[in-house]
């Protein structure tokens, strides 16, 4: 993968020059799977939580924060409420243009921009906090996304991550996915920054301290398992992505899985669907 270096604004007020990775075919894969299908309704259904992560952090309104691989706005809209100065990047533009909508319906000041985690068109030392849930962990260079983070962070700032954990119901899901499409030899298990001694070593010595916590998210859909299953066949970019390779007979198989899934870990008793989800919080403080 190549670099180039390329002038870009920082939100002090001055241009300053970033080195910035020339695209390439990992890259190229990880935007079209984030492009299929519509992550909205995934995304609203675990907003909640996203909202309780963003107050735990304590973000004042004097702070600038960046959210990577933001979605559509899950995080940075809470933390622009509090008054911060908050910038979004995700790597699919469809997705940024709901984060957008998002905003201006809640009444949000988010600057949202197509990015990749991998290559923050920031300054560096810019930003006091940056946050990302179940998002920057899909990058596909865990090490040099461990890098960025840090970059664009000034000393003594906070990375704050939400990432699922193997052993959760996100594992299970996405051990369903890879049963039936493995992932490429050239990309590690997205799974593995859920998992403390893997994030320890991704960030290594750019951070002073490093603290964990396991916790749960509920998502919740109004509608029976078997509806929401359906729903990620069709909206969920990594499910509609492995569909499209599987015959008849196979996808039939794997959406039964996915429904038995949703089935068994379905809390609610009312015809609608919640399911409790765990995730490593991680917050780094940078050297």
């Amino acid at each position: 993968m190549t670099q180039e270096t390329i002038t870009c604004f920082d939100n002090r007020g001055t241009y300053a020059e970033v080195r910035v990775k020339s695209e390439d075919s990992l890259t190229t894969r990880t935007r079209a799977i984030w492009t299929s299908g519509d992550l909205l309704p995934i995304a609203r259904s675990y907003a909640a939580g996203a909202e309780e992560f963003i107050m735990r952090l304590g973000i004042h309104r004097s702070e600038t924060v960046l959210d990577v691989a933001c979605g559509t706005g899950n995080l940075a809209i809470p933390a622009a409420k509090t008054g911060a100065r908050v910038y979004g990047v995700d790597i699919a533009p469809y997705v940024i243009a709901q984060a957008r909508l998002e905003a201006r319906a809640e009444g949000a000041r988010v600057d949202f921009n197509v990015g990749n985690a991998e290559s923050l068109l920031f300054a560096d030392r810019l930003f006091d906090t940056t946050v990302s849930m179940f998002g920057a962990m899909f990058s596909a260079r865990p090490e040099v996304t461990a890098s960025e983070l840090v970059r664009v962070t000034r000393e003594g700032g906070r990375v704050a991550m939400a990432n699922w954990t193997p052993s959760g119901f996100a594992g299970q899901f996405f051990r369903v996915h890879s049963s039936v499409s493995p992932l490429p030899p050239d990309m590690r298990n997205p799974l593995d920054w859920g998992q403390e001694e893997q994030v320890r070593a991704l960030f290594g010595d750019s951070v002073s301290s490093m603290t964990f916590a396991r916790r749960t998210i509920d998502l919740r859909f109004p509608m029976p398992p078997s509806a929401v299953s359906r729903l990620f066949a069709s909206c969920y970019g990594p499910t509609v992505t492995v569909l499209e390779k599987l015959d008849t007979v196979d996808a039939k198989k794997f959406r039964d899985e996915m429904s038995r899934l949703f089935h068994l870990h379905n809390r609610a008793t009312d015809g609608t669907t919640i399911v409790s989800a765990e995730y490593l919080q991680v917050l780094a403080r940078v050297a």
